[in-house]
């Protein structure tokens, strides 16, 4: 499966538009199944929300990264298989945070850092995520705070620049922040190009 990723280093405001039909090809001119990453604001306007829980929720943030995946292997494009994808695309995540010895809690498509010494007594919400799909592809967004500043008044937000493994030893910064976006992106298609090979080689009864 070719996927192809670009990261822009330009920072602007994720609003859901983003999430439409070939966004990437209109925008940057990739062609097929993508994933754009790009780091800035998140404000959803309502005209975007894709989420029916979601209508009348503020859904914003100072600074994210931003993924914005777009698969067309699926004619007519399928939402429970973008949900799955969505689901392995967080689980990427996840991971990464735990080779930085970030203990996390994914509930569905929404990971949230374990504070007080894993008791799970507080759990602060650390992305925001969404799957659909168009005419012709499945689309995902994910969100990862890069900071809490902006994140609506009423949700326990954290991001990953108030990360700390101890007192003075913090997990992400500036340096290396593009590690943990190519990451992500890298083992997610490394799964997906695992699961055609299995598809590949396994006989049929």
């Amino acid at each position: 499966m070719l996927i192809n990723h670009k990261h822009i280093n330009e920072n602007f405001e994720y609003n859901g538009s983003q999430i439409d039909q070939s966004w990437a090809f209109k925008s940057f001119g990739i062609k097929g199944s993508s994933i754009i990453t790009w780091i800035g604001s998140m404000n959803i306007s309502p005209e975007n929300l894709k989420d029916f829980e979601d209508v009348g929720l503020e859904i914003k943030s100072d600074n994210m990264i931003n993924f914005i995946v777009e698969h067309f292997d699926q004619q007519p494009a399928n939402l429970r298989i973008a949900y799955m994808r969505q689901r392995l695309l967080v689980i990427a995540l996840k991971e990464e945070l735990s080779k930085k010895g970030v203990f996390s809690l994914r509930k569905g498509d929404d990971i949230y850092i374990v504070s007080n010494h894993g008791t799970f007594d507080k759990l602060q919400k650390l992305t925001v995520s969404i799957a659909t799909v168009s005419a012709s592809s499945m689309k995902i967004h994910l969100g990862v705070n890069m900071t809490s500043d902006g994140t609506p008044d009423d949700v326990d937000t954290i991001g990953l620049f108030e990360l700390y493994r101890g007192p003075d030893n913090i997990c992400f910064n500036e340096d290396n922040i593009m590690d943990i976006i190519n990451n992500v992106v890298e083992s997610y298609i490394d799964e997906l190009k695992d699961i055609e090979l299995d598809i590949s080689k396994t006989n049929l009864l």
